[in-house]
């Protein structure tokens, strides 16, 4: 098992830095460019134009690198499906915002309903395919366990769709939504390894192919990833988390997604009471980009406390 990651790393990883170099000219050449916010960081200006899309760079590697590891594993299949579906999901909010040049994409409502229907189906699954029963692992009590019972769908739900928008949120700035969730996703192949599930081809593919997206979305970006990569990722966050029976860890390791859903749930608040902002823009990390951090410094100092809280999540384990 220990070699599929190794195999599954490496493939992804060379999938991405080889395809990359014709894909990013060919987003360009489709006029596949960003749309900048107006109110946004003055900085963030110069991006107009920039390739996005670039999340059907990391579904591509990393869907035929897990197909040589899929035959027979359940958990992998499944890791599959989250990841991919929240990805199209993604896609098409991209294509409408990015091709058909309206601003907000699917519709609040057209995103929910797509969401629990994926969410949904990846419930049936870990009931009935892949046999994972209600119990979570508790951080900090030496694996000790929760039988949620009837309860673990609701939360199961709210959870996943919690995750995948937090993930997505943290997308806002280059290279930093993909450099927090290598090292999260890095965590959740440990852990996988040391458990011995089936996953482990899943989650080391979903690493190599955000090591090398990074070498071309890391600042200044030559593409972003987009919706259809940031929903993606929170998909795969989100079911490796249950495949795993870990829920509950996503808050430490994905700390700064919580940070960044938080300060966006706190600002609309604030500002519905008071008319005024709470912070200079959220998500968070804008908040600093404002307060004059160079983007390079927020990615630095979110990947920083990531990896220590990645840390914390062994110790908690």
């Amino acid at each position: 098992m220990k070699n599929e990651a190794i195999y599954a790393v490496l493939i992804a990883f060379f999938l991405n830095i080889v395809i990359s170099p014709f894909a990013i000219p060919l987003l360009h050449r489709l006029k596949f460019g960003q749309n900048v916010r107006d109110d946004g960081p003055g900085t963030h200006l110069k991006k107009a134009g920039t390739p996005t899309m670039g999340g059907i760079i990391i579904l591509f590697s990393i869907v035929v690198t897990s197909f040589f590891f899929l035959k027979g594993n359940e958990a992998a299949q499944t890791v599959l499906f989250v990841t991919v579906g929240f990805g199209v999901i993604g896609f098409f909010d991209d294509y409408i915002k990015v091709v058909k040049k309206r601003s907000l994409g699917l519709t609040a409502m057209q995103k929910i309903i797509a969401q629990l229907i994926v969410t949904c189906v990846f419930a049936y699954l870990l009931a009935s395919y892949v046999n994972i029963d209600t119990r979570i692992i508790i951080p900090f009590l030496g694996r000790m366990t929760w039988d949620l019972g009837i309860l673990y769908w609701p939360f199961l739900i709210f959870t996943v769709l919690a995750i995948v928008n937090a993930v997505n949120l943290t997308d806002g700035i280059d290279g930093l939504a993909a450099s927090v969730t290598v090292l999260v996703t890095t965590f959740f192949t440990a852990v996988a390894l040391h458990f011995q599930s089936e996953a482990v081809p899943a989650a080391a593919a979903t690493a190599g192919s955000l090591l090398g997206f990074l070498l071309f979305n890391s600042y200044p970006a030559k593409v972003f990833m987009g919706d259809t990569g940031s929903l993606a990722l929170g998909g795969f966050v989100a079911s490796i988390a249950f495949i795993l029976q870990m829920p509950l860890f996503v808050v430490i390791v994905g700390s700064i997604y919580v940070i960044e859903n938080i300060s966006v749930i706190l600002q609309v608040a604030y500002f519905k009471k008071t008319k005024r902002r709470l912070l200079r823009m959220a998500p968070i990390h804008h908040h600093f980009e404002l307060g004059g951090w160079p983007e390079t410094k927020v990615v630095s100092v979110f990947s920083i406390i990531t990896a220590i809280m990645c840390l914390v999540g062994l110790v908690a384990l």
